[in-house]
């Protein structure tokens, strides 16, 4: 984008039914500070300029299904996050309050289920 200078911040906003408490578990998974709480609205950042997660309140919130169902909630995004260890990474994301998704469909990639639902992936790439 053009009008955009190297000091703007950019980021991510995810619908939520507990913004804050989101915000809290992606600051854990990934070693990021929850930067800004107020009600209904969350941020999570790797640095004061950025990237952020923006976790915003949403009322009657749906979780996605996974794998995508017809007729129910359909995940629009996912993150995914490289990982060094795949067992270790999932064994720490779990314990954070993630699940593992019953749908596995590569071998080299964990989906995982955040508090909310939201699908997210651990990616052991080597290289």
């Amino acid at each position: 984008m053009k009008s955009r200078t190297g000091d703007m911040w950019w980021g991510t906003a995810i619908e939520a039914p507990d913004p804050g408490g989101l915000a809290r578990f992606y600051a854990e998974l990934l070693g990021w500070h929850v930067g800004h709480e107020e009600p209904g609205t969350a941020i999570v950042a790797a640095s004061p300029r950025g990237p952020y997660f923006v976790f915003q309140q949403a009322e009657g919130y749906r979780a996605p299904a996974w794998p995508p169902v017809a007729g129910e909630q359909r995940p629009m995004m996912h993150f995914d996050f490289q990982v060094g260890d795949l067992d270790s990474a999932t064994a720490e994301a779990v314990a954070l309050g993630a699940t593992v998704a019953e749908s596995q469909p590569q071998e080299n990639v964990r989906v995982m289920l955040d508090p909310a639902g939201h699908p997210f992936c651990l990616c052991f790439d080597q290289g």
